[in-house]
């Protein structure tokens, strides 16, 4: 089939189309009740359906006669380590490790959260987990105490899996007195804390909720998978939202583990068989889908790598693992390929190494530019295809989809609409709108398979989110166009939350940080461009009147509080002192407006403004700081 004809079988054959698609996977009870809807009228996908995702990604291949392909690469510049595992191996890890949660005491419904860095047994805990039928809920290593706390209070797990430290390029980060930290800001409290000894060097002190991860797996027999309806929980995972409070997204097991096989072999063109790097990390929706379970599902040897871009040792390391492992496909965001960009500019580190076998390469996290796309195509003269898609729909929403039909690519669109997703452009009344006119992106319910259940313990939001913008429609929040040959152009976020390096976070929270230091009466925390990590947050801040604190110490301490509050990961650099910020008559900041003075777009005065000449003031502070299009 070619993309037309495979796209509009999927919107207007759903049930017939993704039954296919179900048919394919391994099922312990094959659903005949292909699509249904829940008490919001929102679909369900297979609800009488019953199946295992760690059946599915590990001991299916083992009892098809591959046990002894490899299943996970790990390489580790930063330890200087690679080590790789078949997928006997993995079950034979994973099988103990689920069988030492249930001698824990976690059963099938329960909770756990995963705060390690990008080990092996990062992935073996969210598989066990998912073998037993315990939600797991992986926290991205090295987040701060507080926002760890928080996610303990929402999702309340029994049992926490952790590592003794992570490491950054020139540090390491011990990860247990973080932990420790967090559970004692929580409210809830979890029964076990499984701690994974890397013997690096990092303080590991000891609790006597503290469990040892090797230890643990030695001691205990190997359990089998527990099936479990295609509406369970696999996981929670968290997403930054408007309010400052993380979004707790549901995915299902069923619908998940059918689009990931499907997207596998129609979106990436994997082949079983082959060898997938996602570039990413198990803490976000990409490490999830595309470096655990997806690649595992379609019998794809997966890439766990720990490491960066650049700096470990030097803008070479991407190519060096492509050409050692004989990379087939690699996902990774533009960021990191404008990293490598800015350290090698020339690609001599390219030219190097033997990338004969990589025969695509994905982008996505936050907008691929034009620029970066160039520059990869005439260095790695090979497919580079951006796509779209979020935490929220857990695998690409728009895409060229390489395994149907190799479809002209066009710089700064993410592609076309991909199966399953009737993706419209509406105005503000909810009129869908023309070619070329911008507006909010929105696709037609039902959903495909694969996509958000719900938000953990909070259906009003949900709600409010996503279904009640525009009835029948899920709003995306993002802004975009069509053009006349159905390419979509994704133009950015419509509310608050700003992309960092693929790293969605919360303006929101942000600003209340800041405004929780002592000599700030008010703040704004905005996201601008950023060459290198498509958004970077800005604070303006105005001080208390009459307070003597120097400029350069309030900005230290502002940068200091929200990396304390939130991680480096904010990466908040910039804070600005202004006398006064740009509102409306009614009280309301104009953030948008400050956005455009930074970037240097061109932007309408709105009517509703208080006071104009303040426009300069903070056009002149941009620029004395060199901040944004000043530098």
């Amino acid at each position: 089939m070619n993309y037309c004809d495979i796209y509009n079988k999927s919107i207007t054959s759903s049930e017939e189309f993704w039954k296919d698609q179900a048919n394919q996977l391994e099922w312990y009870n094959q659903p005949s009740n292909i699509l249904s809807t829940d008490t919001n009228g929102y679909p369900l996908w297979f609800a009488d359906g019953q199946l295992n995702a760690c059946y599915l990604s590990v001991d299916k291949h083992i009892q098809d006669g591959y046990g002894e392909q490899v299943a996970i690469i790990y390489d580790s510049p930063v330890t200087q380590t690679v080590k790789k595992y078949t997928f006997n191996e993995v079950k034979t890890e994973v099988a103990k490790l689920a069988g030492g949660l249930l001698s824990l005491g976690l059963e099938k419904g329960d909770t756990a959260v995963i705060y390690m860095p990008m080990i092996p047994q990062a992935a073996f805990a969210m598989l066990a987990c998912a073998r037993i039928g315990v939600t797991h809920s992986v926290v991205f290593g090295g987040f701060a105490p507080h926002e760890l706390a928080i996610r303990i209070d929402d999702c309340e797990p029994k049992a926490i899996i952790t590592a003794s430290s992570g490491i950054e390029i020139d540090r390491l980060i011990a990860y247990k007195p973080l932990v420790d930290e967090a559970i004692e800001l929580a409210n809830h409290k979890p029964e076990k804390v499984v701690v994974f000894n890397r013997k690096l060097g990092a303080r590991v002190p000891f609790k006597k909720y503290d469990v040892d991860y090797e230890a643990l797996v030695y001691g205990s027999e190997e359990t089998p998978c527990i099936p479990v309806n295609a509406t369970h929980p696999l996981y929670i995972l968290y997403t930054s939202g408007t309010t400052g409070k993380p979004k707790g997204i549901v995915r299902d097991t069923g619908g998940y583990t059918t689009a990931l096989k499907f997207s596998m072999q129609h979106i990436y063109d994997a082949k079983e068989g082959d060898v997938f790097w996602a570039a990413s990390d198990v803490g976000w929706v990409v490490g999830h889908s595309y470096i655990v379970y997806g690649p595992l599902i379609n019998r794809n040897t997966t890439v766990l790598f720990e490491g960066k871009p650049i700096r470990t040792p030097d803008a070479s390391t991407f190519w060096r693992v492509i050409a050692e492992h004989k990379i087939n496909v690699m996902f990774t965001a533009p960021t990191a390929i404008r990293a490598i960009k800015k350290e090698d500019p020339n690609g001599e580190f390219i030219k190097q190494y033997d990338l004969s076998s990589l025969r695509i390469q994905f982008l996505a996290g936050e907008r691929c530019d034009v620029a970066t796309l160039e520059w990869y195509r005439e260095h790695v003269p090979i497919p580079a295809i951006d796509h779209w898609w979020q935490t929220e729909s857990g695998w690409p929403m728009i895409a060229n989809m390489m395994g149907v039909e190799y479809l002209p690519i066009k710089p700064g669109s993410a592609g076309k609409a991909v199966t399953g997703y009737d993706i419209r452009i509406f105005g503000e009344n909810g009129q869908e709108l023309g070619p070329n006119e911008e507006g909010y992106v929105v696709i037609k319910l039902p959903l495909p398979p694969g996509t958000l259940l719900d938000l953990w313990k909070d259906n009003e939001r949900f709600k409010a989110g996503y279904l009640n913008k525009f009835p029948g429609y899920y709003f995306s929040g993002d802004g975009g166009f069509k053009d006349e040959d159905d390419y979509i152009f994704i133009t950015g976020r419509v509310d608050d939350v700003i992309n960092v390096a693929g790293h969605r976070l919360s303006t929101a929270e942000m600003e209340e940080i800041v405004a929780s230091h002592h000599s700030v009466a008010e703040c704004a925390v905005i996201g601008i461009n950023d060459e290198l990590k498509g958004q970077i947050p800005l604070a303006l801040v105005v001080a208390k009147s009459g307070d003597t604190v120097e400029k350069f110490q309030l900005q230290h301490e502002v940068v200091q509080l929200v990396r304390e509050k939130i991680g480096a990961v904010a990466a908040l650099r910039d804070v600005v002192v202004v006398q006064r910020l740009p509102k409306t008559r009614s009280g309301k900041i104009l953030r948008k407006m400050m956005r455009s003075i930074a970037d240097g777009e061109n932007f309408q005065v709105p009517s509703t403004i208080d006071d104009e000449a303040i426009i300069d003031e903070i056009r002149e502070v941009l620029e004395e700081a060199k901040i944004g299009s000043f530098k």
